[in-house]
């Protein structure tokens, strides 16, 4: 049995989850003989970084926590995910949303 919900889009929040590469080195290598090419691969498991975001109906994105590995990121989108199933709209917000935040 699925359980379906009904309501306008500004009801919900979307959630996901995004790995981010924080190192400082640039993305494109320029050469005056090519237009670009890739710089070497690194390892950067040492400036990866993975957030949980939730998105509202405007795509604006709050940040709900940042974790240096994917186990962790993924088992805090699983506990947000089950919140959002079973909170409001307002009791999702006070949880992941503090106002002091």
């Amino acid at each position: 049995m699925s359980l379906k919900a009904y309501g306008a889009a500004s009801d919900y929040y979307r959630l996901r989850l995004m790995r981010v590469d924080e190192s400082d080195s640039p993305d494109l290598e320029w050469r005056d003989d090519i237009l670009w090419r890739r710089p070497p691969a690194q390892d950067v498991d040492e400036f990866e970084v993975w957030r949980v975001e939730a998105l509202d109906q405007d795509d604006l994105v709050t940040v709900i926590g940042s974790f240096n590995g994917a186990t962790d990121a993924h088992e805090a989108l699983e506990a947000a995910e089950a919140d959002l199933a079973e909170m409001t709209r307002p009791e999702f917000e006070e949880l992941y949303f503090p106002a002091d935040a």
